[in-house]
C-alpha cells in the first residue's frame, strides 16, 4: 500500500529552486553584467521615438528579473549598474553626474521601485523556501506514517495468526468433538480477519469500494478450504463505497456465506461455483448475495430455527449494521445481505 503523490509542475520545481545557482556567483554577476547590457542597448535604441520622462523603461524589467532568477544581492547589483547607467545617459543633463531637483526626484523614484520591487521577490523567495520545507518535512511524515501503519497492520496480522494457530494446537488437547468444533470455527475465523487485516484500512484514510474488498476476501476464503476445484466470480452490478467501520462485520458475514456454501453445499463434490452478487436494492440500500449451486438447503429450513454458531453470527453482525441477512432457497442457494447505502 502505497500512498499516491501528484507529480510537481516544471514551474513549481523552478520556483523552489529559487534563487538559482546561489554556490555559483560569478553565474549571477555574468548574467547580471549581460542584463545590465541588454537593458541599456535597449534604451538606447528606443531614446529616440520614446518620451521624455523614461529613463529607466527597460531597467526596470533587468532588476525584476535578476531579483527573481538569481536573488537580492545580484538584483542590488543590477539595480546600482542600472540607476548609474540611467542617470548617466537619459536624465538631463545627459553625460554628466549633476543633481538637479529634476534628476534626484527621478533617482529617488527609480530607488523607491526598485527596493520595493526587490522587498516583494524577497519575501516571495523567502515564504516559497519555507513552503518547500513544509512540503518536504509532510512528506516525510507521510512516510513515516505509512511506514508505521503498514507495520502495525503487518504485526496485528501476525498476531491473529498467532492466536489461531493456538486454538488450533488447544484443539489437539480437547476430545470433545463440539469443544473441537468450536476451536475450528474461532481458528478458521481469526485466521480469516488476520488475512484481510492489512486490507481494510488505508493508510491515507482514504475508503474502498465494495468490488475492492470482495475479491480478495472472496479468494482468501477459497485459499483457506484448501478446495481448488472451487471457483468464485464477482457481478458488481451497482458498487458503493466500503466504511472501515463496516469492513470486518461483512468480511465476516461473507466469508460464513462462502463457508456455509463449502461445507454444506458441495461437502461431496470436489468442484462447484460461488458468485458473489452485489447490486442497489431500491434507492437507500445496498444487496450483497452469495449465491452456490451446491446441494441446496433442505425442506423447511428456518435460519431463525438453525443452531449452526456461524448463520447466528452472521445474522447478528447484519444487525449492527443496521442490515439484515437471510439463507433463502431458490434456483440456487442464496445467502442474502441488505445493507444501508
Amino acid at each position: 500500500m502505497s500512498t499516491q503523490r501528484a507529480p510537481q509542475s516544471p514551474t513549481t520545481r523552478l520556483l523552489e529552486r529559487l534563487p538559482i545557482a546561489a554556490d555559483r556567483p560569478w553565474i549571477g554577476v555574468s548574467v547580471t553584467l549581460v542584463s545590465v547590457v541588454i537593458g541599456f542597448v535597449v534604451r538606447w535604441v528606443a531614446d529616440p521615438v520614446l518620451p521624455s520622462g523614461f529613463p529607466f523603461v527597460s531597467f526596470f524589467p533587468v532588476v525584476i528579473l535578476i531579483s527573481f532568477l538569481f536573488g537580492v544581492r545580484f538584483g542590488t547589483l543590477a539595480a546600482v549598474l542600472c540607476g548609474l547607467l540611467a542617470w548617466r545617459f537619459f536624465i538631463p543633463p545627459y553625460d554628466t553626474w549633476a543633481l538637479t531637483p529634476g534628476s534626484t526626484l527621478a533617482l529617488l523614484f527609480y530607488v523607491f521601485v526598485v527596493v520595493t520591487d526587490m522587498a516583494l521577490v524577497h519575501w516571495m523567495q523567502r515564504a516559497n523556501r519555507n513552503l518547500a520545507r513544509e512540503r518536504e518535512l509532510s512528506r516525510a511524515l507521510a512516510d513515516t506514517r505509512e511506514l508505521l501503519f503498514n507495520e502495525l497492520q503487518h504485526r496485528v496480522s501476525n498476531n491473529l495468526q498467532v492466536a489461531a494457530g493456538l486454538l488450533s494446537i488447544q484443539k489437539r488437547q480437547v476430545s470433545d468433538s463440539a469443544a473441537r468444533a468450536a476451536l475450528d470455527e474461532a481458528a478458521r475465523r481469526l485466521a480469516l480477519i488476520g488475512r484481510i487485516s492489512r486490507q481494510l484500512y488505508d493508510a491515507g484514510g482514504a475508503t474502498r469500494t465494495m468490488r475492492e474488498f470482495l475479491e480478495p476476501l472472496c479468494a482468501d476464503v477459497i485459499e483457506a478450504s484448501g478446495r481448488t476445484g472451487i471457483r468464485c466470480t464477482i457481478d458488481v452490478a451497482a458498487d458503493a463505497p466500503l466504511s472501515p467501520d463496516a469492513a470486518v462485520p461483512l468480511a465476516l458475514i461473507v466469508a460464513e456465506a462462502m463457508a456455509n456454501a463449502i461445507e454444506h453445499g458441495f461437502r461431496d463434490r470436489a468442484t462447484g461455483h460461488i458468485e458473489v452478487h452485489l447490486a442497489r436494492d431500491g434507492r437507500d440500500m445496498v444487496k450483497v448475495e452469495v449465491r452456490d449451486d451446491g446441494h441446496g438447503l433442505p425442506e423447511g429450513f428456518n435460519i431463525e430455527a438453525s443452531d449452526s454458531l456461524g448463520l447466528r453470527i452472521a445474522t447478528m453482525l447484519a444487525s449492527q449494521l443496521n442490515g439484515r441477512f437471510d439463507l433463502v432457497r431458490e434456483k440456487v442457494t442464496t445467502a442474502r445481505l441488505l445493507l444501508p447505502a
